[in-house]
């Protein structure tokens, strides 16, 4: 008897700790600002208000929001990567290792290059098919494109990709 009170007491605390988490998380912090496609949410974090007032001078400002280049063009895998994503960035903003200067992951580049050809793919696609630029199929838009979603003067050497995903970098 004694034994199933203290299973209970227990795990009525560990409930209070995960509600109260995911309550901070979405009120006070303003996680449930992650679920819109505002821009303004991913500057919630003054670590990316550089990157939020490179893309505001950008030349995309008038056509894309954050999640046009930083997510799947379907419901799930927006949602998957942004779900990763606020993890981690929660995590390492939280334990304050995250970097100096913004990485992105490979895997996420791999989302932007994605979401370049998708809005540009009859471009992207004319160079790829070009009998002069026929090795330029693989070649990625952001190896000469890499500021145009943040401008150019905001956006000077903020941009850069990590040979390891930041999991692997905090070991």
């Amino acid at each position: 008897m004694q034994r199933s009170i203290a299973i209970s007491l227990l795990a009525a605390v560990i409930l209070g700790v995960a509600v109260g988490l995911a309550a901070y998380t979405f009120v006070y912090a303003k996680g449930y600002s992650y679920l819109t496609n505002n821009p303004a949410a991913c500057a919630n974090c003054h670590v990316m208000q550089t990157q939020y007032d490179a893309w505001m001078k950008s030349s995309h400002h008038s056509v894309a929001v954050c999640n046009d280049c930083h997510t799947p063009h379907n419901i799930v895998g927006k949602y998957a990567v942004k779900a990763n994503n606020g993890f981690w960035h929660s995590f390492y903003f939280t334990s304050g290792r995250y970097p100096d200067t913004i990485e992105i992951t490979k895997f996420d580049h791999q989302v932007v290059e994605n979401a370049c050809r998708r809005c540009h793919e009859s471009i992207t696609s004319a160079i790829d098919g070009n009998v002069v630029h026929g090795k330029a199929k693989g070649l990625e838009c952001t190896r000469c494109h890499n500021s145009v979603g943040h401008s150019e003067s905001a956006s000077a050497g903020l941009i850069s990709i990590p040979t390891r995903s930041p999991h692997e970098q905090s070991k």
